[in-house]
């Protein structure tokens, strides 16, 4: 079995033997048997132990099984326990997902600590065939039936070429000690379910079943990584970036043979949900505006894109630019000169404007629009709204909530990178300039 753990693990290129492995054991005869292919294969490695305190003293004798291996054994160990019932009950999730989430944080804090590549499970052929039935039952996708990978992120599992029953018996010809867990014959999780009473069935059918379910879930990573490829060449075709935001085109969406498909892989990536996502894509038609929320994302349809930001509370921050000041770093970085007229050369850049200092009246503020608001544009008689000049103006909804205005008083002065209002600029009875230009060197700050 020695030999096989090393071909997989160089196989799959899940270590180096430079690396420094955190090796995490229950106690249980899977993780003993791991630790000991560690202890024997020249790997540098450190022991993980998690104690959740939910079998009481069987939990306790557990971390003391493995305390004393470790010191009999002469390697370094981490120890931590865990109320594991009441930080399921404070985050209102399951015992097992608690659980799981609290050992990967202890882990993951542990690799930070001291320096480990990667962390290694002792999850084998069992548990694949089992997550396979765990996650048809859930409902899912061509990922969720490939199981369990050799490797996820910072996270190896070396045993998956082995079954339990290799694992029993490589550790009873061995003599190494192991602890039974008792919840382990219990049928209340699902997962324990699946084993002692669905798997036993499928054998009785075909004693062949589990060697024959390994082989197809391997032949639907064949098919997975079809898809990826896809996938992948599909996100090219439809989606670019324009400013700081991802940008999905509709029209290349629709020319996608399979557009619900690659929009649902797009916008998981933003945490969106599958009811959402189903939702956007039944709204691609509709006029623009209409907008769909994840907990971390917003999707906005506008015209003929689809715009995703970052949810971000609404802005009520306003700045103030006192009269003498030279300079200004927030929101915008913009630097302010004041010029007399035979001295100045107006620009036609949006970047900066230019307008009749005597009309100003200090302190000037930036802060966002708001609905309703007018302004007089540059070069018109009349009054528009500045929610009508941004549609003239053929702005994206993001791009008009990151639009800043200074006002002289309560009356706009600059639609600030668009328009300057035609009530404060420069005439031929203007004696001073006073001139605002939003520095390129520096990024924008947008808070």
């Amino acid at each position: 079995m020695r030999s096989q753990f090393i071909e997989y693990s160089e196989k799959n290129g899940l270590f180096r033997a430079s690396d420094k492995i955190l090796v995490t054991v229950s106690g249980g005869v899977d993780s003993m048997v791991l630790l000991h292919l560690f202890e024997n294969a020249g790997i540098r490695f450190s022991v993980a132990h998690c104690n959740f305190q939910l079998r009481g003293e069987e939990s306790d004798g557990d971390e003391k099984f493995i305390r004393e291996y470790a010191e009999e054994h002469n390697f370094q160990l981490f120890t931590k326990q865990f109320n594991t019932r009441e930080f399921a009950r404070i985050n209102g999730i399951s015992i097992e997902m608690a659980a799981r989430e609290l050992r990967y944080e202890y882990f993951n804090s542990l690799c930070t600590d001291q320096g480990f590549h990667s962390i290694a499970t002792a999850h084998h052929q069992d548990d694949l065939i089992e997550t396979f039935f765990i996650n048809l039952i859930r409902k899912t996708g061509i990922k969720g039936l490939t199981g369990i990978k050799p490797i996820t992120g910072n996270i190896i599992r070396p045993l998956l070429f082995a079954s339990r029953t290799m694992i029993y018996e490589y550790a009873v010809k061995m003599n190494i000690p192991f602890r039974e867990d008792s919840t382990n014959v219990q049928t209340d999780y699902i997962r324990n379910y699946i084993r002692h009473k669905i798997i036993p069935e499928f054998i009785h059918i075909n004693p062949a079943f589990q060697k024959n379910i390994v082989a197809s879930i391997h032949n639907l990573k064949d098919v997975e990584e079809v898809y990826i490829h896809s996938i992948h060449a599909g996100k090219k075709l439809v989606l670019q970036t324009e400013g700081d935001h991802p940008v999905l085109s509709v029209k290349d969406l629709l020319n996608y043979p399979f557009p619900r498909i690659l929009l649902y892989e797009i916008l998981k990536e933003y945490n969106f949900n599958p009811a959402v996502i189903h939702e956007v894509f039944a709204g691609i038609g509709e006029e623009s505006g209409k907008q769909y929320f994840s907990p971390t994302h917003r999707a906005v349809k506008d015209r003929d894109k689809i715009i995703l930001t970052e949810n971000k509370e609404e802005n009520q921050s306003v700045f103030y630019i006192e009269e003498g000041d030279l300079e200004l770093f927030k929101p915008l970085d913009i630097s302010i000169n004041i010029y007399e007229t035979n001295d100045f050369i107006l620009s036609e850049n949006r970047q900066e404007a230019s307008l009749d200092y005597e009309k100003l009246d200090f302190p000037l503020c930036i802060r966002k629009w708001k609905t309703g608001e007018y302004f007089r544009p540059l070069g018109m008689k009349g009054f528009k709204k500045i929610s009508d000049f941004f549609i003239d103006e053929k702005l994206s909804i993001p791009e008009k909530e990151n639009t800043w205005i200074l006002y002289s008083g309560n009356k706009v002065a600059w639609i600030i990178g668009r328009r300057i209002d035609d009530r404060f600029k420069i005439t031929p009875q203007t004696k001073t300039i006073y001139n605002l230009k939003i520095r390129q060197n520096k990024e924008n700050i947008d808070i």
